[in-house]
């Protein structure tokens, strides 16, 4: 009985303390459950399409986890999820796949102004955003709704968990 008593209290302060570091988000934390891998690309092709580094890692985090050789129902390969017909193929290359991906997310971002609006056009497809933007309403995709939010938290988390290895500190 006293052995359960102490195995109880084991476990109940274990779960204190992973409740209380999971609320709390301390960087090292977040760097644990978001790892960034490719930093001289990430960093190197932010600084090119004046992109912030943050924004680039979390987009790649949320469509691929850092991973080079998913591929999505939909055909998109790489870091960055890349049709190949608009990567003309070679998007399965992880460097060429972040310029690629950077060079379109500055794209977006120079024709659209801002940033939510962009994420969504990286999401949803110029097509429905522009659509979107004539029927004067918002993001009409619960999916795509989902992932800006998602894209804009991931950020956060980066610039706070890896803002040197970003070259933002």
């Amino acid at each position: 009985m006293r052995r359960l008593v102490v195995v109880a209290a084991v476990a109940a302060a274990v779960a204190g303390a992973f409740a209380y570091v999971n609320a709390a988000s301390p960087p090292w934390y977040e760097r644990l459950r978001y790892p960034l891998a490719y930093q001289q690309i990430v960093r190197g092709h932010a600084r090119h399409y004046r992109l912030d580094p943050a924004l680039l890692a979390a987009v790649i985090y949320q469509e691929s986890k850092f991973r080079p050789d998913v591929r999505s129902s939909s055909g998109a390969v790489g870091l960055m999820q890349l049709l190949p017909a608009t990567a003309k193929g070679i998007a399965i290359h992880t460097e060429i796949n972040v310029r690629y991906g950077a060079w379109y997310l500055r794209h977006l971002l120079d024709r659209y102004g801002n940033e939510e609006t962009a994420l969504a056009a990286y999401n949803a497809g110029q097509k429905n955003v522009d659509r979107w933007i004539r029927e004067g309403g918002g993001i009409r995709f619960t999916e795509t709704r989902d992932y800006v939010r998602r894209v804009e938290h991931l950020k956060q988390i980066y610039r706070d968990a890896y803002g040197h290895e970003l070259g933002l500190t």
